[in-house]
């Protein structure tokens, strides 16, 4: 069993949960993920690390309330205990001085990309982040993105906060200015990375994502989570998260990504009707 150290709810439907797992914040790395199961009867949900402290024996897994499971996972308190952790899963995030490097969050991707841009940073680049959410109260991690860049944009989709639209209006802009980039990383709703991958692809620009398809025992042997990069069959869960955006069949993804939409959907009710 793993304790619950800290909860916080750090979005309008978004909660930080630290967790005691002093074997994983040992081998922790940027880009990398864990399978959590509340309970024997639970369905395993993929997180990536947002955090992690060695010395103090903890991972931070940050998740918006979509689902049945992580609605029943953010209703454990501080103290409260999650039968499994699974852990760190996935290739880490390549980190190297490649020079200047944009980092592209969109809503809860933010999280994903918090501990690649400070890698990035701390491995001497110089990081332009771009984070956005459709409002105000879905921004997160602002005071951890700004001090893990040299320069923060941030936008909302109804204008509510920062620059009004999206976060790819100011990597256009970026562009149009002419500002030197050598990467550029964007996490965050299939959509949106779909857009920054087209944006780039035009202008040349080497870009990666870290993608999120549906994943089960996310060490390989179920397939579920196959995606199609460059013509060839890859398993997000050992193969990536992070693929190059230029070579993602996008329009596969957003099909897997809807297999289970309905089912999602009843669980969901019934989990909400039932605490009524």
């Amino acid at each position: 069993m793993y304790k619950v150290v800290k909860k916080t709810r750090i979005a309008d439907v978004v909660t930080l949960l630290e967790i005691e797992a002093p074997a994983l914040a040992k081998k922790a790395r940027a880009g990398q993920f864990v399978i959590v199961r509340l309970n024997e009867k639970s369905e395993r949900i993929p997180l990536t690390l947002a955090n992690w402290d060695a010395a103090a024996g903890t991972i931070t897994i940050i998740f918006q309330h979509a689902g049945r499971s992580t609605h029943e996972l953010a209703d454990v308190q501080e103290g409260g205990e999650i039968r499994d952790v699974v852990g760190p899963l996935g290739t880490a995030t390549e980190i190297e001085n490649y020079g200047t490097v944009v980092c592209v969050g969109g809503g809860i991707g933010v999280a994903v990309l918090k501990p690649i841009a400070k890698a990035l940073k701390e491995a001497g680049n110089t990081v332009i982040s771009i984070i956005g959410a459709r409002d105000k109260s879905l921004i997160i991690l602002e005071d951890e993105m700004r001090e893990a860049s040299s320069e923060l944009f941030i936008t909302t989709d109804n204008g509510s906060y920062g620059r009004q639209g999206f976060v790819s209006n100011v990597l256009t802009d970026l562009i149009a200015e002419g500002r030197k980039i050598d990467l550029v990383f964007a996490i965050g709703p299939v959509p949106m990375m779909r857009v920054v991958a087209d944006l780039t692809k035009q202008h040349g620009l080497r870009t990666v994502v870290s993608l999120d398809s549906v994943m089960i025992d996310g060490t390989g042997m179920c397939g579920g989570c196959r995606v199609t990069v460059g013509g060839e069959t890859k398993f997000t869960c050992v193969d990536g998260p992070d693929f190059d955006a230029h070579q993602v069949d996008w329009a596969e993804l957003v099909m897997r990504k809807k297999t289970y939409a309905h089912q999602e959907k009843c669980q969901l009710d019934a989990y909400k009707g039932g605490k009524g």
